[in-house]
């Protein structure tokens, strides 16, 4: 059978690839995100993941973070807006995990749920995507999950399967970003941890 690897960024992304993606194959869920911070909140989104590949019934593994490499991959771009230089150096860290891992276990092609969010350039994800695919001499599936209502479907299914949903993408970076916005929200939520990032 021919079998997928979807990145992982977080469970509720994850709901809707794997429904786009299963009728390519056999999905493997990779859960590979060294950019998320705190390390309660990464714990915290990893075994989200891995609860939810046992509810919907997909192969799961958790990639070991490689968080040096992954802090040298945007070290110059800490001060970049969302979207930037930074957010792009760290995409293209986490598709070339994604890629290496597919290619240590012969799974002949990958994609990623990245593409459900609203706030990401999908068109340099794919061609990102597609390069390190031919590197690795693998196909890279360039399916756009927000299209047909992706991101809404994935609100009816964190509702449907009691989810947790972040407010920031993962790096102290963007905690920063949702803290100036919205100060009192982020200490509702109980991330001291990410308030001590914040002032670091």
């Amino acid at each position: 059978m021919y079998r997928i690897l979807m990145h992982i960024c977080c469970a509720p992304d994850a709901t809707v690839g794997f429904e786009r993606l299963s009728p390519f194959g056999k999905v493997l869920g990779y859960f590979y995100n060294p950019n998320i911070e705190p390390l309660a909140e990464y714990h915290r989104r990893e075994a989200e993941a891995r609860r939810l590949a046992g509810l919907m019934k997909f192969d799961y593994r958790e990639g070991r973070p490689d968080r040096q490499a992954w802090r040298t991959a945007v070290a110059g771009f800490e001060d970049e807006p969302e979207r930037g230089e930074r957010c792009r150096r760290c995409i293209e860290h986490n598709l070339e995990a994604a890629a290496k891992a597919a290619s240590e276990l012969n799974i002949p092609a990958f994609a990623t749920t990245l593409t459900i969010s609203p706030h990401k350039d999908v068109d340099y994800i794919h061609a990102r995507g597609a390069e390190i695919a031919g590197r690795h001499g693998l196909e890279y599936i360039a399916e756009t999950l927000r299209k047909k209502d992706g991101f809404k479907q994935s609100l009816v299914y964190s509702k449907k399967y009691g989810l947790y949903r972040q407010d920031y993408c993962g790096c102290r970076w963007s905690i920063r970003r949702e803290h100036k916005r919205n100060r009192s929200g982020l200490e509702q939520s109980g991330s001291a941890v990410g308030l001590e990032l914040i002032r670091k």
